[in-house]
């Protein structure tokens, strides 16, 4: 089932966040746009490309107002001992979340049961902790951050302009849609 327009369920969770260990919880995601990207494990192939380009588009994503979250099912341990020796990790600076009990990947229903891993799923939630959009990536699929800059325009754009839609490659500044009996069938 979509998580698309439900609120996240409540949890609370060990982080590091540079050079720190903090806590996080849901409430954490409340009041401010959230991007969570879940990933299969730390010290892994893949996964470093993803969070290092992650990286890359942090500044843009925090002057819209978001805060970065990445989830593995390792520990925040794990992610310390990953930033103080790989050359990708050593430079991120947003919050990267141990979820070792499952319990955040279960509810975001990003679980591998079998594996004991976190798929790569892509989450953006509204500052009121309502999931907004979900993209999930096999495995051996890297996802392309710079793409969230766009999604995340697009979710604020349509949440303070309700009744408008953004059509497909939509970039902030350009013309939206206003659905109603008058397009149907014009596009």
């Amino acid at each position: 089932m979509s998580l698309i327009g439900k609120e996240i369920e409540a949890f609370e969770a060990k982080a590091f966040q540079n050079g720190e260990f903090i806590d996080v919880s849901s409430e954490d995601f409340k009041g401010q746009w959230s991007v969570v990207c879940f990933y299969p494990a730390d010290f892994s192939f893949v996964c470093p490309t993803e969070l290092n380009d992650l990286q890359d588009q942090y500044a843009a994503l925090k002057e819209l107002g978001a805060e970065v979250y990445s989830v593995s099912t390792d520990t925040h341990f794990v992610h310390k001992a990953w930033h103080d020796h790989s050359d990708a990790i050593k430079n991120i600076e947003y919050i990267m979340i141990g979820d070792p009990s499952h319990t955040i990947s279960r509810q975001f229903d990003v679980l591998d049961e079998e594996q004991g891993l976190a798929q790569r799923g892509t989450f953006i939630i509204d500052p009121d902790g309502v999931v907004q959009t979900v993209e999930i990536n096999s495995d051996g699929i890297g996802r392309d951050a710079s793409i969230l800059v766009d999604k995340l325009k697009a979710a604020k754009y349509i949440r303070k302009n309700p009744g408008e839609v953004c059509p497909a490659k939509w970039k902030e500044g350009e013309e939206t849609l206003t659905p109603s009996l008058d397009l149907v069938g014009k596009i």
